[in-house]
Order: structure tokens, then sequence, then C-alpha cells
């Protein structure tokens, strides 16, 4: 048994007054990332499971860099996801490369949604990618789901697909300037639906930085739960990002910390925070897998110049909200 399932046992063995002895109260009482090796230097990380067994990720960078892991602990670089980079990217990206892909399996087939921008603008747009089987360089790009530009009071970037128990389909996204938003999706061709076209608000910082972004959606309980990246990223030992989350009863909102503020008005819960040398832990997905919910994510290394690399840990429910350990 590894490392960390030897701990999920014990901490599942515990009464409920003892595990919520074991939360976070403080920044220090954070717990490390889990043992992973290899291939382990990443950014906004999105992970799935195959049927096979297989985690396969995909990250921020070039044709969306990927790697591939049999234990969830060892991982190897792979190909990119696009071998030949879609054109309709240089639109938004001189580079061009693609951001914070978000995988995912329904209906037969994988789906990729992913963001092409230039950093710190919100001329951008979010792209969807199909595939059968996952695998770097076997998926159909379809072009783009939702755009912004310099007139625009959102950024079509970081989306994130939440598929309700009902059958709707819905997209989270957003990145600063008035925060995250949601849109309905079609489930028949993956982007928007057409009899729906309102735009949602989930989360905004109305005063001070506009810093909140890179949502994902999961439900739990009842809950609708929304996890986000607040302040900010991509500057190794100095950044500030830090994972927060709100839950709701519906899935377009109000969402509430656990104090009862609203994420339209800089609420949040803190789910991970700089501790020791892990700095600034963001752009994170929640993965469900056979020995219980994921949170992976990347952060900057204190012991290494920064170099940002990939953090999992389990996340407990227990006492309502998420708890990293």
């Amino acid at each position: 048994m590894s490392r960390t399932l030897r701990k999920r046992a014990v901490l599942l063995a515990l009464p409920t007054a003892a595990l919520l002895a074991l939360m976070p109260t403080t920044a220090t009482a954070y717990p490390g990332p889990g043992r992973v090796t290899g291939s382990v230097v990443t950014h906004d990380p999105s992970m799935i499971r195959t049927p096979s067994g297989q985690y396969l990720l995909y990250a921020t960078g070039g044709g969306i860099s990927s790697k591939a892991s049999a234990d969830r602990t060892a991982f190897s670089a792979g190909a990119d996801a696009f071998p030949s980079r879609p054109g309709w990217w240089r639109t938004y990206s001189s580079v061009p490369e693609a951001w914070a892909p978000d995988i995912s399996y329904h209906g037969g087939k994988y789906l990729m949604y992913y963001s092409v921008s230039k950093f710190g603008s919100n001329t951008s747009a979010i792209g969807l990618a199909v595939s059968t089987t996952g695998q770097p360089g076997s998926w159909t790009d379809y072009g783009t789901v939702l755009t912004s530009n310099s007139s625009s009071d959102f950024n079509a970037i970081d989306p994130n697909l939440f598929v309700d128990g009902d059958g709707t389909w819905w997209l989270s996204f957003g990145s600063w300037w008035t925060g995250i938003k949601m849109i309905q999706i079609d489930p028949a061709t993956g982007k928007r639906l057409s009899s729906n076209t309102t735009r949602y608000s989930l989360a905004s910082r109305p005063t001070g930085t506009k810093a909140v972004e890179a949502p994902f959606i999961v439900k739990r309980g009842g809950y609708y739960y929304l996890f986000a990246s607040y302040d900010t990223c991509c500057a190794g030992t100095s950044s500030t990002y830090k994972v927060k989350v709100g839950r709701a009863t519906s899935v377009t909102g109000p969402y509430r910390d656990r104090n009862g503020v609203s994420l339209m008005n800089n609420g949040g819960t803190p789910v991970l925070e700089s501790h020791g040398s892990v700095i600034g832990p963001g752009g994170q997905s929640i993965m469900s897998d056979v020995d219980g919910d994921l949170i992976v994510y990347h952060y900057y290394d204190g012991n290494d110049n920064g170099t940002p690399k990939l953090g999992i840990n389990l996340l407990n429910w227990s006492s309502g909200w998420p708890v990293a350990y």
C-alpha cells in the first residue's frame, strides 16, 4: 500500500472530532504535495484516469503538453496534444501556444476545452478538441467556443466543463476583469447552447485586486462547489496564488464561502495556500479517483528556484467543505 493510501486509511478510521482537529487553521498546517517523480514540471494540470488505469495529464504549454503515469506517482512526458497547432490560434497568440486545458470523458469520447491568449490580455479564445482515446496526437480540433476582446468585461480563458446530474452542461471560465463567468453548453455540439444566451457571474473581486481565475466546479452532498485560484501566479517564488472555494445550491450560484461571504464580493474559503517551500499553489483541477477526490495543481518549488511542479493531494469532505490532506 502506498504512503498516500496508508495515510488515507488512517484518516478514514478517525472519528469526526479527531479529523476536524487535523484541518488546517494556518498556512503552516497545509499538507505537502503527495509524492510524484519523473516529469513533474507543469502548469495548470488537468488529469483523467482511462479505463485501462492510465493517468493522462494535460497542461499549459506548446500545443498543450502531456504526461502519463501508471500509478499516479511516476510521470513521464509525452507528446503535445496537437502535433500541428490549429491555424486560428495565431489570432489570439503570436507564439502560438495553448493554456489551461480541461479534459473530461462524456458520451464515449474525451473532450478538451482549452484557452489561447497572450499573458495580460483579454483578446482570448476558448477552443474545443475531441478524441476517442484521449492520447496525444489523436485530438480533432473544433475551433472556438467563446471569445473575448479588449472591449469585453471578461476574459475567455481557463475553461472547465461541468455536467450536472440532470444532463445539462455548463462551462465556467474567466480570469481577472469582472471575474468568473459561466455559459450553458449544448451536449450535442460541445459549444454554446443557442437557446440560452445568458452569461452568468459566479465570482468577482470588486474591490482591490481583480485576481480570481481558473474555476472548477464539482457537486458533492447536494452542494455545488466552485474552486478558483486567487491572487498572482507565474512569478516563481514571488507568486501569491492560492486555492479557495465556495458552495451553492444552484450551479449558477450564488456561491458563498464558509463564513457566508459571497464569492461575488471577495469571498472564498482557503483550500491550499503557500506553506514552506510550496509557493503559490493553484491552477487546480479536481479529479475523482478510486481512493477519493484529488486536487491536482501546480506550485512553485522554493527549494528549486521557483520551478513550477505538479502537486496532488486527496480531499476530505466530512465537514461539508473540502480539506486537503
